[in-house]
């Protein structure tokens, strides 16, 4: 499974007997693995400071989970490839995430436990909203130049009516400059080429006689062209459309040919070149955000539980990897340890049972300290 359970309790004579009463009734039936979740002895400040974090950390901590989603949402966008592909990128200091949260140390460097809470807290949420800004702007820049491309290759495999002809005619299919002969463009469905050969030189006068040659086609059509004097053109035209044969608006211009097969070069290169910048990008900002994000949940913890088991600090923090079959047997388990913590808590309440005054909809309520960690950053909910 790659969702986790953040829990805290008390300690018992120590943490370490709080750590191995839980494995021992979590192992008997092999209902999860466990790992213990380090957290630094962080500065505790006043009872105010933490019940007004308390709130804080809630909304920071679903602020970063959105960042660290987006970020790989959009990994998994720029890389238009399979998801595996999308799997190898989202490291944290260069581990799959599971290794990561099951083996999590506090980054001291990035957060010194030294400054106060609500510091720490103050630099995560700068840092991610940094990250958050910057995402907007080189994915704007990248999409941008990724529609325009997309929109110039619409225009190169569109119906042969409409799309760009830079990669289909040549100088040598039309004849240019003369005072009396125009060369005309024709799209001819594949099932009237026959009709086509047979009558083109009867549409109107002065149509010249072999002149018409296929130059292109595609899976609906063929792109033929035929030469004819100039006055004739209008008479063709008409004659040509009773029989749905569509002429196409078409005058050769070597410069705007060029022109569009360089905008399609240009754009193609560009792309190119901004794809291996923005992925390493990706990959950095995905590991800083998702780091940020642990040290969210490593701070909540700890205030919840100096909140609900006061001082001094004594809590075991630990990390749960339920077993898939055994969700609610260990829930069960886990209920049956702590449940003493809080008397109002005698009953395991469901979250989806809607009772009148309690508002469960956002948040289970246990009596132990408990947040849930899902892995699944790909899964749209």
């Amino acid at each position: 499974m790659s969702e986790f359970w953040l829990v805290s309790a008390p300690g018992d004579k120590t943490c370490q007997q709080t750590w191995e009463n839980l494995n021992a009734e979590t192992s008997r039936a092999s209902l999860s693995t466990n790992f213990k979740f380090h957290i630094p002895d962080l500065k505790v400040g006043t009872l105010d400071v933490l019940v007004g974090l308390s709130d804080e950390l809630a909304k920071l901590d679903t602020f970063v989970e959105v960042v660290v989603k987006k970020v790989a949402h959009y990994m998994a966008e720029v890389l238009e490839d399979t998801r595996d592909r999308v799997q190898e990128n989202l490291l944290a200091n260069g581990l799959d995430l599971v290794t990561y949260v099951t083996r999590y140390q506090w980054d001291m460097a990035k957060y010194p436990i030294k400054q106060s809470l609500k510091n720490i807290s103050d630099i995560i949420s700068k840092q991610v909203a940094q990250i958050d800004n910057d995402l907007k702007a080189r994915a704007s820049v990248y999409n941008n130049l990724k529609g325009s491309l997309q929109s110039l290759e619409r225009k190169n495999t569109g119906s042969l009516l409409t799309r760009s002809l830079a990669d289909v005619v040549k100088k040598e299919h039309f004849i240019l400059d003369s005072e009396y002969l125009v060369t005309l463009l024709i799209v001819i469905p594949k099932a009237s080429y026959s009709d086509w050969e047979k009558s083109y030189e009867t549409l109107s006068d002065m149509v010249v006689p072999r002149s018409s040659k296929k130059i292109f086609e595609d899976q609906e059509a063929g792109l033929f062209t035929v030469t004819l004097f100039h006055r004739a053109v209008d008479d063709f035209k008409h004659n040509a459309r009773q029989l749905r044969f569509m002429v196409r608006d078409f005058l050769y211009n070597e410069e705007e040919l060029r022109a569009d097969k360089d905008a399609k070069s240009r754009l193609a290169s560009d792309k190119k070149k901004q794809f291996g910048p923005l992925v390493r990008w990706l990959k950095v900002n995905f590991s800083e955000a998702f780091i940020a994000w642990m040290h969210i949940k490593a701070l909540r913890v700890f205030v919840e539980s100096v909140l609900r088991y006061g001082l001094p600090v004594n809590f075991q923090a630990m990390l749960l990897q339920p077993n898939r079959k055994s969700v609610k047997r260990l829930r069960e388990v886990l209920h049956s340890l702590y449940r003493h913590l809080d008397s109002s808590a005698a009953a395991i309440i469901d979250p989806s049972m809607d009772i009148p005054g309690l508002n469960l909809s956002q948040q289970e309520y246990h009596p132990y300290v408990f947040y849930k960690l899902d892995l699944n950053l790909l899964e749209h909910k």
